[in-house]
């Protein structure tokens, strides 16, 4: 049995977090767990990026092709 994947991305939970924590907060430079909570936000990003990167190079000039039609 495969994983089944989350209905929202971590990606989506995360800024939701952020955002609130935001809100909640009046001095948002001194809060560690919304700092941890933006750096997980970032890690996320660059693990997405990353993976997209890889399956473009995968891909190799057909991909090429293929990327300027779908963005």
């Amino acid at each position: 049995m495969a994983k089944k994947r989350a209905a929202e991305p971590d990606e989506v939970k995360l800024k939701k977090k952020i955002a609130a924590k935001l809100t909640d907060r009046s001095n948002p430079e001194g809060d560690a767990a919304l700092r941890s909570l933006r750096k997980r936000l970032k890690r996320e990003q660059r693990r997405r990026r990353a993976l997209a990167q890889r399956k473009k190079r995968a891909a190799g000039s057909k991909g090429a092709a293929a990327t300027p039609a779908s963005a």
